[in-house]
């Protein structure tokens, strides 16, 4: 019966401490901007292609790939 009171504690204990965490979070700001964050994703400009295809050697001097680079 006492490990239900310890338990009962500890849960209050975290319930509180998240409880607290969600105010702090609110008050600084955290959930103002509710709009942008959903619409982001459908407005990021992508980039572009510019990688090697596997196995083929490059001209291209901005390539980053390891495979174009060993000439």
């Amino acid at each position: 019966m006492s490990v239900i009171i310890i338990l009962l504690g500890a849960s209050l204990l975290v319930a509180i401490f998240f409880l607290a965490a969600f105010i702090w979070s609110v008050r600084n700001g955290q959930f103002e901007d509710d709009f942008s964050p959903a619409h982001r994703i459908l407005f990021e400009i992508k980039p572009t292609e510019t990688g090697c295809k596997s196995g083929n050697a490059c001209s291209n001097t901005n390539c980053k790939s390891r495979i174009c680079n060993q000439h």
